[in-house]
């Protein structure tokens, strides 16, 4: 077939096409509502109309649609008492406001109340009714299909994300959204939902809160289980956030969501059973704890301290499901108490519903009193028939209970905000002005306004569109009869400075299994005064070991990260929590080894003036006499001096015990071996003197040998002056040696200086030995040179090994060695050089004769 041949029949298809439309156009209205209209399950007419979004439905039947043909409008199943709660709230609002004369007098307000089922895509559904109504609207070809909102505010949605997703698609058309029960923190956000609002305080608060409250009893190892919505997810995200800037570690993190298939809950319970904490944060919608209940039931999964959120902590019915006692002890944060007049008495007459919805009222009479009308479709089975005339103050279960009463005074707050803009935006005194209203000018005087409800209370919205954050502590306390009591232990007001937020009052809790002592719930104990936190690889920050703190380090504080090392000064303690002042170590006169050296010292005194008595006694006899007693006084003399310099050593260094020990030591033993070598020097010259024709003696006479100790001593006197001048000896706090005390000693200033003040007695004391082994082997009877030989071997030896015993013994034991050093030197020279004279003198008087010094005897060997 050619193309010519088929364009009649195209052709004649174009045209029938064309008139059709033509004659739409003529005859059908430009504007309708796409799709089934839905209509208001509660409605009555007004002046001014308000909506309403409320599940008064929680659950609906799952359909699988083939799309093959049109789908079916959603079917609600379960009979929600919370919604119709909260409807009933919303109209004893208007009630009282269209019965007030105060507000919007002459106004009477009308409403249009939906049934959203807990399902989101219904929320936005009848959210798009409200907003456009169900009226068929004739408007000409060239006329924008437009028109005002249906409803000038819209109350609800209860839950977050219903809420979320109603505030995006009316958020453009600035009709006011407030909600009594949506508190995810993201609804704050105005650039994303511009025309929410809530009675309610921000999960950004809550979060925050719940934080608080755990670290405030100490749990710093939790479990957390959340819905798996907005209200869940992001309320335990900013818990979590928060917990961990209180130092607060997660084991677990789980969510799920009421219509979860069972084996996905079990796992939740599986993941419980296995934990090690004991404290499990539960961020969850009424409807969801409700079924987790449930499961926790079937488990008999108890033992476990719970703390709430404000979505079910309060929540009757809740608490009836808990036949178990699983969440007794449970404690969590509420909405504060309230109390509104007459609303209770409003809230049980549901004939009124009779008149606005007789198929809902029919549903509700069914479920609330378990009877069932005659018409009614479902089967009736063993269930008594219904009469219409029950009285519902009889019942009792959860829409007679009012413990949601906050919650509905939000709802009544809410309907109170959009009375008082419009109030304003209407000029309403006696009567109101007739003003052409628009829903951005409603939202702009509901932002703004200010008032106090009847109850006293003050209602107003922040610049996010959020109440003030205000919570009761609410602690879940059981009775006798098995029947849950909330008790409010405490408050939090978040408005308040960090530290004052929490208030918790004086009132003695009850925990899991009825205990009245705060479980505990950590990864690891914490860690005590003395020790610091060793994190465990792998693990979070709240598992960790205690290691104790090193020596010379602290912690005075529990849980503490690092230890803080002691000033110089200090040590730790044997509990390594505080630091205690080093014991300073010094010589002492009080202990056993200064106690020892000082007497040492004085007994070496005290025989040296015994000995110089002796020789002043005798000093006429020939042994005195030939032995240059001059020489012998001063050598005496240097030796008593040699002791006692011994005696500065000992007790607390100061600055002039330090300058004075070290240049006493060296003039004083200078003095000494200046003595010895004298006559050593003259035994070997009277000798000499003895020789024919020698006149030796003339120039080593008595002053000459006085001139030559003397003059030997103030060489040393000029290196002791050098050193104090250039850089003395100062008392030195010795950190080094010791870690647990402090080593009070003498810093020699100068090394150079102390070693050429030990250098040059060595000196003079190797050749006073030397001059003395030439001597050795004069005639025994008037030689002394022996002994001088035996007394410098002795000060050598122990001079020698003092060098290396002084600098390898540590802190006060290296005064010690340089004491006793001087001592022994300073006995070996005493004993060795005038003990044998004494001898002679006091006990073989005989040989202290003349004759007997001048006898010749025949050498010995040495």
């Amino acid at each position: 077939m050619t193309f010519t041949q088929r364009w009649p029949d195209k052709g004649w298809a174009l045209l029938q096409l064309l008139l059709v439309a033509s004659f739409s156009q003529a005859e059908e209205p430009v504007c309708r509502r796409r799709g089934d209209p839905e209509n208001p399950q509660l409605s009555k007419d007004g002046d001014i109309m308000l909506g309403g979004i409320f599940s008064l439905h929680s659950k609906w039947k799952n359909r699988q649609d083939t799309y093959m043909h049109k789908p079916l409008p959603l079917q609600c199943t379960s009979l929600n008492f919370r919604g119709f709660q909260f409807a009933q709230a919303m109209l004893f609002a208007i009630e009282e406001i269209n019965n007030s004369t105060d507000l919007l007098p002459g106004i009477s307000l009308g409403y249009k109340v939906y049934d959203a089922c807990g399902s989101i895509a219904r929320g936005v559904r009848v959210a798009l009714a409200l907003a456009n109504g169900n009226e068929v609207v004739s408007a000409p070809s060239e006329a924008p299909c437009t028109g005002p909102a249906q409803v000038q505010a819209i109350m609800g949605e209860s839950s977050s994300s219903p809420c979320m997703a109603i505030a995006t698609v009316i958020g453009p058309f600035h009709i006011p959204m407030i909600s009594h029960f949506a508190t995810c923190a993201c609804l704050s956000d105005k650039t994303k939902y511009p025309s929410f609002l809530r009675t309610i305080p921000s999960d950004y608060y809550q979060s925050r809160a719940l934080a608080q409250l755990v670290k405030h009893f100490g749990w710093t190892w939790v479990g957390a289980i959340r819905t798996n919505d907005d209200y869940g997810n992001n309320g335990m995200a900013t818990f979590t956030e928060t917990a961990q800037q209180l130092g607060i570690c997660l084991e677990y993190s789980v969510a799920f969501f009421r219509t979860d298939p069972p084996d996905k809950i079990q796992k939740i319970i599986d993941i419980i059973k296995a934990s090690t904490s004991k404290v499990i944060v539960a961020f969850l919608s009424p409807m969801d704890m409700d079924v987790l209940i449930h499961t926790l039931s079937h488990h008999n999964l108890t033992g476990y301290q719970w703390v709430g959120s404000e979505g079910w902590i309060f929540d009757f019915q809740t608490a009836a499901m808990d036949k178990h006692h699983i969440l007794d002890g449970a404690i969590g944060l509420s909405i504060p108490k309230a109390h509104v007049s007459g609303m209770r008495e409003f809230m049980l007459d549901v004939k009124p519903l009779n008149s606005s919805s007789g198929e809902l009222f029919t549903e509700f009479l069914e479920t609330l009193f378990s009877c069932k009308f005659k018409q009614s479709k479902s089967p009736a089975g063993n269930q008594r028939e219904c009469t219409g005339h029950e009285d519902v103050t009889g019942v009792k279960n959860s829409f007679t209970d009012m413990s949601l009463m906050p919650i509905f005074y939000n709802v009544y707050k809410g309907v109170y905000a959009v009375a008082h803009a419009l109030h304003s935006i209407l000029s309403c005194n006696k009567t109101c002005n007739k003003v052409k209203l628009d829903t951005f000018t409603i939202l702009q005087h509901i932002k703004k306004i200010r008032f106090k409800t009847k109850e006293g209370d003050e209602v107003y919205f922040n610049e996010n569109g959020d109440p003030a954050a205000k919570y009761e502590i609410i602690n879940w306390q059981p009775t006798e009869n098995d029947i849950v009591d909330f008790v409010t232990v405490g408050l939090h007001d978040s408005s308040l400075p960090a530290d004052k937020q929490l208030n918790l009052q004086n009132k003695s809790l009850i925990w899991v299994n009825k205990s009245q002592q705060v479980p505990l719930s950590v990864c690891s104990e914490k860690c005590p005064p003395g020790t610091r936190k060793v994190f465990q690889k792998g693990k979070p920050v709240c598992c960790y070991d205690c290691l104790r703190c090193a020596e010379g380090e602290i912690s005075n504080i529990t849980d503490s990260i690092t230890c803080v090392r002691c000033d110089p000064e200090f040590w730790s303690n044997e509990r390594r929590d505080a630091c205690v002042k080093k014991e300073a170590e010094f010589l002492s006169y009080k202990e056993i080894m200064g106690a020892l050296l000082t007497a040492a010292s004085l007994f070496g005194t005290c025989m040296t003036a015994v000995v110089a008595f002796i020789f002043f006694r005798y000093r006429q006899t020939p042994i005195v006499r030939a032995n240059n007693s001059e020489l012998s006084f001063l050598l005496l003399f240097s030796l008593t001096l040699c002791f006692l310099c011994s005696l500065t050593f000992i007790g607390r260094p100061s600055e002039w015990s330090c300058m004075l020990r070290h240049t006493a030591f060296g003039i004083t033993f200078v003095l000494c071996i200046s003595c010895v070598l004298g006559k050593t020097i003259v035994v070997l010259m009277a000798f000499r003197a003895t020789l024919p024709g020698s006149n030796v003696m003339k120039w080593f006479g008595p002053a000459k040998q006085k001139l030559s100790v003397l003059g030997f001593t103030l060489i040393q006197v000029l290196i002791c002056i050098l050193w104090l001048t250039i850089s003395p000896p100062f008392p030195y706090k010795n950190f080094k040696d010791f870690k647990d005390k402090i080593i009070l000693e003498c810093a020699l200033g100068s090394a150079v200086g102390f070693w050429a003040v030990l250098g040059y007695i060595g000196l003079l004391a190797m050749l006073c030995f030397i001059l003395a082994f030439l001597a050795r082997k004069l005639p025994d009877n008037f030689n002394e040179a022996k002994f001088i030989t035996f007394s410098m071997l002795i000060f050598c030896a122990v001079w020698i090994t003092f060098i290396p015993a002084y600098v390898s013994s540590p802190g006060k034991f290296s005064v010690a060695v340089e004491i006793f050093a001087i001592l022994a030197s300073s006995f070996g020279l005493l004993i060795c050089i005038f003990i044998p004279k004494c001898y002679i003198i006091l006990l073989k008087p005989e040989k202290n004769t003349k004759k007997n010094m001048m006898g010749k005897g025949a050498p010995k060997g040495f």
